[in-house]
């Protein structure tokens, strides 16, 4: 039996849906791990001076802007969230489109793993850094948004042409 664009789609969001879970929970795992081994601890050494594993719990985002305003960031991760399932639904389930499908998981994980964390806690567990650079403590969902939209920004500059990108403001 031919696939069909219908069939096609279910098992693109069938499949997509499975994979934003199973990132959400290894984000989620890691931050367990960091609460039950990191916290109260002195930061975890992995390279002198360079990288480090340090638990913060960070009530703002980054660079500690925004602190205790929970109620923003879970209104901007919702409207992201449905913005973005919006144009994944109209995207073509092409597997030209599989790099953007790609972008669309990590965003969807990262940013869902973080508001699990402002929903619950009141906080996100933050524990990788770079004390090199003095670089913000992050997170695992911290790296799936920040992939997606470095891969997402070098698939619109070099890898879809415009008219590919039609989708985005299309009137069905």
């Amino acid at each position: 039996m031919p696939w069909n664009n219908g069939t096609r789609k279910k098992k693109r969001y069938l499949t997509v849906l499975i994979w934003i879970v199973i990132l959400t929970i290894f984000d989620q795992l890691s931050k367990i791990a960091a609460d039950q081994f990191l916290k109260f601890q002195e930061p975890f050494v992995l390279i002198r001076n360079v990288f480090q594993l340090e638990y913060l719990e960070n009530r703002g985002a980054a660079f500690g802007i925004l602190q205790n305003r929970q109620e923003i960031f879970c209104l901007i991760t919702i409207l992201a969230l449905l913005g973005l399932t919006f144009l994944f639904v109209r995207m073509p389930a092409s597997p030209r489109y599989r790099p953007m499908s790609i972008c669309y998981v990590l965003f969807m994980a990262g940013a869902l793993g973080n508001f699990i964390d402002r929903t619950l806690q009141g906080y996100v567990i933050d524990f990788f850094y770079f004390k090199w650079i003095n670089f913000p403590i992050f997170n695992v969902a911290d790296i799936y948004v920040t992939t997606a939209v470095i891969l997402l920004l070098v698939l619109v500059l070099f890898y879809y042409k415009e008219e590919e990108l039609d989708f985005i403001g299309r009137k069905k």
